[in-house]
């Protein structure tokens, strides 16, 4: 599902600006420079694929996507489906959960059962899950890191490009006329820098680092869940404890 918010806010922040400018009486074609957006968006690639190794790159890439995809997981149903199956296993015991495991639609959770059918301890399981969560978040924020470095290196590539306009209207001092919409020329890489660093670079990695936090909370909860029903803890309060993991104050499961 789109995230329409997060949409809103990136054609909000590029609107802004257009429209700020043609308030002032300009006009888009004073802006819309290829020379320096080829130095602020090349200048900045050059310094990210240096930065980091390709398989990151790559993966920052098949995250972006998820900056305007709602994909957060409904954590109250999940509580309620680790309550039922630790009702099933409290009262029919561990193995009686194997006939569940198709009606389980978190994968994770699915897979987890699974250790605790096969016999697994409860250290075992928790020292697996535990690395699961620890290396998928530091996966997850790798690719975050891959745009606030874009968003570092834009500001100061503009301001590159910014210098590069200025030697050349240097070279028109024998014509004052030029001189004026060089000037003004040159510095549109540094717009083009700084805007798309906090308008675009910066916000995507903060959103993805914010994404990866969810996704470790929600596999947290699913190991809490995991380790009370081996532990053969009351269903209800096993309930109450895993919603301690829920965002908003009051909200039940």
């Amino acid at each position: 599902m789109l995230d329409l918010v997060a949409l809103l806010g990136t054609l909000l922040g590029i609107s802004a600006i257009v429209g700020g400018q043609w308030l002032e009486g300009g006009h888009l074609g004073q802006i819309a420079q290829l020379t320096a957006g080829l130095i602020v968006v090349g200048g900045t690639l050059g310094a990210v694929l240096v930065s980091f190794p390709g398989k990151e790159i790559q993966l920052a890439l098949k995250m972006l996507p998820n900056v305007y995809r709602i994909k957060h997981a409904d954590l109250n149903l999940l509580i309620q489906e680790i309550v039922r199956i630790a009702s099933i296993a409290r009262k029919e015991g561990v193995l009686a959960i194997e006939m569940q495991m198709e009606s389980i639609e978190n994968p994770m959770f699915r897979r987890c059962l699974q250790y605790v059918v096969d016999g697994f301890e409860p250290a075992t399981v928790r020292e697996i899950l535990e690395f699961e969560i620890d290396a998928s978040r530091q996966r997850e924020e790798a690719a975050a890191r891959v745009f606030e470095a874009a968003g570092g290196y834009a500001p100061t590539i503009g301001i590159l490009g910014a210098v590069l306009g200025l030697i050349h209207v240097m070279s028109m001092l024998n014509d004052p006329s030029k001189i004026g919409e060089g000037i003004a020329v040159a510095f549109v890489a540094t717009v083009y820098g700084v805007a798309l660093a906090n308008l675009v670079f910066l916000p995507w990695g903060s959103k993805l680092k914010r994404l990866a936090e969810e996704n470790a909370q929600t596999k947290e909860l699913v190991m809490q869940g995991v380790l009370g029903i081996q532990e053969g803890l009351n269903p209800n309060f096993l309930g109450e404890k895993l919603r301690v993991f829920l965002h908003d104050a009051g909200k039940k499961a």
